[in-house]
């Protein structure tokens, strides 16, 4: 039955699955590319629906685990109000991530998936972490190598120019008060000048 689907129960909780699905359960406690068998079928649908009372009898679905995971972290926050109470920490879930790989029933009703499970394993992922770390990080390195040698030039120039711009001040303020102390000397000529004319 290609329409098959079943109704199975874990962690407490319901899931509705068909032969090929991947579903995201509570955290079992298996290795990635297990493969078990879960019992607690509550439900078979398709083309022939069997309802259990409540399980179904001798029907299981197979599994694999594809990987073991958190979901996002959520904040939590607590608040009493007038009472100077707030509590934050964060969570985190854990979970398991199966395959369907089979539905088996009563009365020889069955269905396969037509793919194969794609496992993560753990040691492999990790090794492609650390290789891409390592290659962000040589990256990384050239980069602030090129950012340091331009901020670097950056600061010459600017250096450069200031400079250019404090000796440029700097003579003309030699220059004013040269001007200033000749027109002050021109003044104090003509004063004594004619004193000594009124002599």
């Amino acid at each position: 039955m290609s329409n098959m689907f079943a109704i199975i129960r874990t962690g407490g909780k319901q899931y509705r699955v068909q032969a090929g699905d991947t579903v995201r359960v509570q955290k079992l406690d298996k290795n990635p590319g297990d493969s078990f068998d879960l019992t607690e079928v509550l439900m078979l649908g398709g083309d022939k629906a069997v309802v259990g009372s409540p399980l179904v009898k001798d029907a299981k679905v197979t599994v694999t685990v594809v990987k073991q995971g958190k979901e996002a972290k959520i904040t939590v926050f607590k608040k009493k109000r007038r009472q100077g109470y707030r509590r934050t920490h964060g969570h985190r879930q854990t979970f398991t991530e199966l395959f369907i790989t089979s539905i088996s029933a009563p009365d020889g009703l069955s269905a396969k998936a037509e793919t194969k499970p794609q496992v993560i394993d753990p040691a492999k992922k990790q090794a492609r972490i650390e290789a891409h770390v390592a290659a962000l990080k040589a990256a990384g390195g050239k980069a602030l190598v090129e950012a340091k040698a331009k901020k670097a030039a950056i600061a010459a120039a600017a250096k450069s120019k200031k400079k250019v711009a404090g000796a440029k001040k700097a003579m003309a303020k030699k220059a004013a008060p040269k001007t200033k102390k000749s027109a002050a000397a021109k003044k104090t000529k003509k004063k004594t000048a004619k004193k000594t004319a009124k002599k």
